[in-house]
């Protein structure tokens, strides 16, 4: 019998994650994490000069999941293009709504009232009226006149800003392109390292999915020979444009992040709670994962309680239908990485409770069926899809109906469990949709699956493969028999596939255990 390792508590349904960074930078770190409810580590590549450093840290995450005997994902986020002030004489300057500013084009300046910038279209793409978002959105600036040298603003918003901080352009038709060489070599490098998810920035149509998906099929069929391991690509929703054009871009990533940092200044601040949730109900129609990103705990950067707004934040994310929630510099550079984590595990096991009880967002099953062949387009290489066809189609209809019924089964009898054992892992993201309460647990002999079952609601992955996924399920249960998971007189449901099909799941039972 292959060794089979429950985790040691349950943790909550909705996943957590965690970004690696210089407070959490350590075997006997990331491990606790991990016991504390983290389910995908994140790697934020915006602070990878090359890769080794990124390397490094997923040695260590790969480590301590290995030696917990727990699947992990882990999530490369690349940078994308980012748009910076030049250096300002003294290091800061204050915005007077009396005194108009000026970009220019260069590097660096000596002159009063004038920026530069790092994006050298700044001046071409800028048109009188566009307004120009600098220091996380508290500066306002507005484009009063331009020419070939330069644009003249008017300060809209004054405040202090700083060398090198962030400049925002909403609405701006930008000609800068999504992925920039850097993004291009980090992606084939997470081809290679065997990285789960690439979460990819500044996306503003779908042409941007399908071009680094195409990146990640040649770096994996020029490395391996091989299409379809490649990293799950994860969409980070920051444009306006990308709101505009969620519907196609939602089919052609594999994920979404509502990445409210960026999103919070392009938009109307007014907007972001409504526009998360249009973002989420929009994932949750297509199947696919979403995580809620950007300053959930923030005040847990110092402190080892967060604020009631922050703890109210996280459940309604929850309350909305994330799959996830992520923290960035709680974890990652904050004073409290495991205490922050272990608030957000709790909110979202309260949350979670409240939610089993009331029923709060069930999904109409019957959507499954209108989307699976979006998601297992999404997955796929191009060099794969033109080998779809009809037939497949009835196959996966049978799926998500099996998967439907496994959820109503499961509610009917109050089963303990679910158990699916799974090639792909689509079926397992269905059965996470349905939002049962009952808890699943997802097998698979593809360990690249399993860890991307680490961002599926209510999905515990456990490590198993037998070549028959019956004989996978068997085991499970008589490990947790052995473990005291399942007890004498336990329902539980059971999906599984008969046939050589990578994902025709058309067996479902119910099994007592004796």
């Amino acid at each position: 019998m292959s060794e089979i390792i429950f985790p040691s508590q349950r943790p909550s349904r909705t996943k957590i994650v965690a970004t690696v960074g210089p407070a959490c930078d350590s075997e006997s770190m990331l491990t606790q994490l991990m016991l504390c409810g983290v389910t995908v580590f994140r790697l934020n590549m915006a602070h990878s000069v090359d890769t080794e450093e990124a390397q490094r840290r997923l040695n260590l995450i790969r480590l301590a999941a290995g030696k917990l005997g727990r699947p992990i994902g882990v999530l490369a986020d690349l940078a994308g293009p980012k748009m910076r002030l030049g250096e300002i004489a003294g290091g800061t300057y204050i915005c007077d709504p009396k005194i108009p500013m000026r970009f220019i084009r260069g590097e660096k300046t000596t002159e009063p009232n004038t920026f530069t910038t790092t994006y050298e279209q700044l001046i071409d793409d800028l048109n009188v009226g566009d307004n120009v978002m600098l220091a996380d959105g508290t500066v306002t600036l507005r484009v009063s006149e331009k020419n070939y040298g330069s644009v003249i603003c008017e300060v809209i918003q004054g405040g202090a800003v700083r060398s090198r901080q962030g400049v925002n352009l909403p609405g701006v038709n930008l000609s800068i392109k999504t992925l920039q060489p850097h993004d291009i070599v980090h992606a084939k490098w997470a081809v290679g390292a065997g990285v789960d998810f690439l979460g990819l920035s500044f996306v503003r149509s779908a042409d941007d999915i399908h071009e680094l998906r195409e990146i990640l099929a040649e770096t994996a069929h020029r490395n391996t020979g091989l299409f379809g391991e490649i990293p799950h690509i994860i969409a980070k929703i920051e444009k306006q444009e990308a709101v505009e054009n969620i519907e196609e871009i939602t089919d052609a990533a594999n994920g979404v992040m509502v990445a409210r940092g960026d999103l919070g200044v392009e938009l109307d601040i007014a907007r972001i709670a409504t526009v998360q949730k249009m973002i989420i109900d929009t994932c949750r129609r297509k199947l696919k994962p979403v995580i809620v990103a950007t300053q959930m705990l923030e005040s847990m950067h110092s402190h080892t309680i967060p604020t009631r707004a922050e703890a109210t934040d996280v459940a309604n994310a929850i309350l909305d239908g994330a799959d996830a929630t992520m923290l960035s510099g709680e974890t990652a550079v904050g004073e409290y990485p495991v205490e922050a984590v272990r608030m957000m595990n709790r909110i979202a096991e309260e949350t979670e409770k409240f939610i089993t009880k009331c029923g709060w967002y069930k999904i109409d099953s019957g959507n499954a069926n209108l989307c699976v062949q979006n998601i297992i387009r999404s997955n796929r290489s191009d060099a794969n899809k033109s080998n779809e066809n009809k037939s497949s189609e009835g196959k996966l209809s049978v799926t998500t109906a099996i998967c439907s019924a496994a959820v109503g089964l499961a509610e009917a009898i109050n089963a303990k469990r679910i158990l699916i054992a799974s090639r792909s892992g689509v079926s397992v993201m269905g059965l996470s949709n349905l939002r049962s309460s009952v808890q699943i647990i997802g097998t698979s002999q593809n360990p690249r699956v399993l860890n991307r079952m680490n961002l599926y609601w209510g999905v515990i992955p456990i490590v198993n493969a037998p070549s028959d996924p019956r004989e996978s399920l068997k085991e499970i249960v008589e490990v947790g028999k052995k473990v005291g998971r399942f007890e004498r007189g336990d329902r539980l449901v059971l999906v599984s596939t008969m046939g050589p099909s990578s994902e025709n799941h058309n067996i479902i039972y119910a099994h007592v255990v004796d």
